[in-house]
């Protein structure tokens, strides 16, 4: 019997958003829409936190919630918090608040603040299940809000159904495949792999790319921004794919990740577009957890586990400090130089530190993850652990580079100021207080990763165990009903 919490935090803040979505829906005045979106998006974060203290004093592994309206609906717990998924879903709120901070008011007829609060539902809802069908069918609506602004934006949306469509596809046949009780090993192994590349096509792993460059290319920043930045590509490899894959396969998908990391890092260096290099850039780092996830070693993927916190975060900031610059100036180019820093000093600084921090420099919350993420690399393939070294290198000059082409080079004239508005600080400099502060004190959040990361080991090794007794049950019963055969 799971412990259970105090209240049933997720399903309030599911309901919450859902609820917000159908308020703002109408709701014309588009002023009026961002106070009521900015004020659901707080107290969603208020409740996600609730839970995550709530979850902590029971000091458990999991604890489900009680009286669920889902519960009572379906007769199941749909709705599970652990180890792995207590501490990402405030950080996933906190990321739609500070996203819907920092967007001006004039967005509001392209970035839907109704479709966002949908979206977050999703996120919230699909963080909080361990049910793989539940998992399937959230990560599967997920896709939809990014659609429905390609469809009002007017641009095509070919590739983006193309490679949602496959991946889609992919998941549901996996689990299907999965779902058979008296399924052998070829069955299983069948399964895992159409969940693992249906993950990797979600998270982007080359050649599966190419959909995440024509997201970020055709629809607002923030919409592509909140799509990709949970990373639940890496939370489906987790709960779908890490406890039935062996560790020959996980070893695998840990170098086809590497390789993406490389490669999208040195992709980073020639982007000529900035939304195309902060795409490059956060999908070097997000192939990077994956390499710390595959590890199965406690070491390793304690390291995924806490870059994936700290990416979220630093990557977040990041992107929100590009996107307030891209308010004042449009599309920023590459190719030339900007000088903005006399006009913009606050966001130059935040662009640089939120940048240092996501490569990992001392003194921030990414430092530890990616000394951990190296050495646990370096334990189970001590010359592949180079690769991790040039991807945060070849990162750290592609932010630099950026840093200068859009800051420095020339003097910028401009008619009216291009001073960032107090919520773009504030929105920043909240995820800055994260970075350092992680940075300063990384001990409770190393402890909660590696406890995190020990259970998925300790599941994974039982989910083994039964399947080798179920085995070697079955291998006992046709011995004996061939010897019965034999026997007159």
């Amino acid at each position: 019997m799971l412990p259970e919490l105090h209240l049933p935090w997720m399903e309030i803040s599911v309901l919450i958003t859902l609820l917000g979505s159908i308020w703002l829906k109408f709701t014309p005045d588009r002023d009026r829409a961002y106070q009521r979106c900015l004020r659901i998006c707080t107290l969603t974060l208020l409740v996600t936190i609730c839970g995550w203290i709530d979850f902590i004093s029971l000091k458990s592994f999991e604890a489900s919630e009680p009286f669920s309206l889902f519960s009572q609906l379906f007769n199941k717990k749909l709705f599970v918090v652990d180890d792995l998924s207590a501490p990402l879903l405030p950080l996933a709120a906190l990321l739609y608040l500070l996203t819907v901070l920092s967007t001006l008011k004039t967005k509001g007829h392209s970035f839907s603040f109704s479709n966002t609060l949908i979206s977050e539902a999703i996120l919230l809802s699909t963080l909080s299940s361990k049910e793989t069908w539940i998992i399937i069918l959230l990560l599967s609506a997920a896709t939809i809000p990014p659609l429905l602004e390609f469809r009002s934006n007017k641009r095509s949306s070919r590739v983006y159904v193309l490679h949602m469509g496959l991946f889609i596809i992919l998941l549901v046949a996996g689990g299907l495949l999965s779902s058979f009780k008296d399924h052998n090993d070829t069955i299983s192994l069948i399964a895992g792999a159409l969940l693992t590349t249906a993950a990797l096509l979600r998270n982007g792993i080359i050649p599966l790319h190419c959909w995440m460059t024509d997201l970020f290319e055709k629809i607002t920043f923030g919409t592509a921004l909140l799509f990709v930045t949970p990373m639940t590509g890496a939370y489906a490899i987790l709960r779908l794919v890490f406890p039935i894959a062996p560790d020959w396969a996980l070893q695998g998908i840990a170098i086809v990740s590497l390789i993406t990391a490389v490669y999208a890092a040195g992709m980073a260096l020639v982007q000529q577009e900035a939304r195309r290099f902060f795409c490059y850039l956060f999908l070097s780092h997000s192939s990077l957890v994956l390499v710390g996830l595959e590890m199965a070693t406690p070491l390793g993927l304690t390291g995924g586990l806490c870059v994936w916190i700290s990416v979220g975060i630093s990557l977040a900031g990041f992107a929100l400090t590009l996107r307030s610059v891209e308010a004042r100036t449009g599309r920023i180019s590459l190719k030339t130089y900007h000088g903005l820093y006399e006009h913009t000093p606050t966001l130059a600084g935040l662009f640089l530190v939120t940048g240092l921090a996501s490569i990992g420099f001392p003194g921030t919350l990414g430092f530890i993850g990616t000394e951990l993420l190296i050495e646990g690399v370096i334990e189970v393939y001590p010359l592949v652990g180079t690769a991790v070294v040039i991807a945060t290198a070849l990162n750290s000059i592609a932010i630099l580079q950026v840093y200068f082409r859009v800051f420095t080079g020339t003097h910028h004239a401009a008619s009216i100021s291009l001073r960032a508005r107090i919520p773009e600080h504030v929105a920043i400099l909240i995820l800055v207080a994260l970075v350092i502060g992680g940075g300063l004190f990384p001990q409770p959040g190393v402890i909660s990763r590696n406890h995190a990361a020990n259970q998925l080991i300790q599941l994974r090794d039982e989910a083994f165990q039964k399947r080798k007794s179920s085995a070697d049950s079955r291998i006992s019963v046709n011995k004996n009903q061939m010897n019965q055969s034999i026997i007159p």
